[in-house]
């Protein structure tokens, strides 16, 4: 481990990183409406399969497949594997068919809100204390989310699903002994199998869309699923976690733009009130964050 990694302090290496993930997070939805005409399953099955050789790749290259299979001896560590993996695997189809079915907005507001959901979630869990800022922004985003309830007649089912699903997949993630990289390629050999039962069934009954140019669409689905998630997962351990709590927003601050000026999808008056909450929320919450970056000794250079 480097110098710079023991000391926590961010690095120009790791911000580029971080930000490039968050950048290409944030324009994945243009490449998931050239897939909307496909079913979510078999894009996620896609995204599955098409994983595990760029991911391969990459533990080869950095020498760490011993990591892995000492992985997949571990009885322990396969057991989380499979909830991390069941985990993400619900969020990729959600997020795959919130695109297609013209829910951008929903993902974004749930993207928003999720940090501020890891933060409930290490209270609920990790008996946590919340500071008062916490908790304002916390009650903020709740309240955004009874705003469009209220409207809607039925809860923003997308938008959460997209937070729990995250959130419990980066809590439990967490407790995953194994680094990210070997994490990831753990997780998408767990999905391999039932990924190529579906495809086969699929094939099978001609249902399959693996063909024509959508072949290229959904083999690149493993590079866009692949890269930035690799990307991310070494340019965290180049920041202190709260620049990454900032950085963050990049992404969903993307897929609304989108949503609203590319997709055009509406923007209605329960979303011109619940949005400007949750930002708000994050303002609150990311106060704290910015004096905290700024009151840190900057590295000598």
């Amino acid at each position: 481990m480097s110098q710079k990694t023991r000391e926590n302090i961010d690095t120009p290496q790791g911000l580029a990183f971080a930000i490039s993930a968050y950048v290409l997070w944030g324009f994945l939805p243009l490449y998931m409406k050239l897939v909307s005409h496909i079913p979510a399953a078999e894009v996620v099955a896609h995204r599955v399969l098409w994983s595990v050789p760029v991911a391969g790749l990459l533990l080869v290259v950095m020498g760490r497949t011993r990591d892995l299979r000492a992985a997949l001896k571990s009885p322990r560590t396969l057991a989380m594997a499979c909830v991390t993996a069941a985990l993400i695997s619900v969020n990729w189809g959600i997020y795959v068919w919130s695109i297609a079915s013209g829910h951008a907005l929903d993902a974004a507001l749930g993207y928003y809100i999720n940090p501020l959901f890891s933060i409930a979630l290490g209270s609920l869990l990790l008996r946590e204390r919340l500071t008062p800022t916490q908790l304002v922004a916390i009650a903020l985003a709740a309240a955004a989310v009874v705003v469009l309830t209220v409207e809607a007649g039925r809860l923003p089912w997308v938008a959460i699903a997209l937070t729990l699903s995250w959130g419990f997949y980066a809590f439990f993630k967490k407790q995953l002994p194994v680094g990210p990289n070997q994490g990831f390629m753990l997780e998408v050999l767990i999905l391999t199998p039932p990924a190529l039962g579906y495809l086969a069934y699929a094939s099978a009954t001609g249902g399959t869309h693996f063909q024509g140019v959508d072949i290229w669409l959904l083999m690149g689905c493993g590079l866009v699923t692949a890269v930035p998630l690799i990307v991310y997962a070494n340019g965290a351990k180049l920041l202190r976690l709260s620049t990454i709590g900032i950085l963050q927003y990049i992404a969903p601050t993307m897929i609304f733009l989108i949503a609203v000026f590319v997709f055009g999808e509406e923007f209605g008056r329960a979303r011109m009130i619940a949005f400007p909450m949750i930002w708000m929320a994050l303002v609150i919450y990311s106060i704290p964050l910015i004096r905290q970056l700024r009151s840190q000794p900057k590295p000598a250079v």
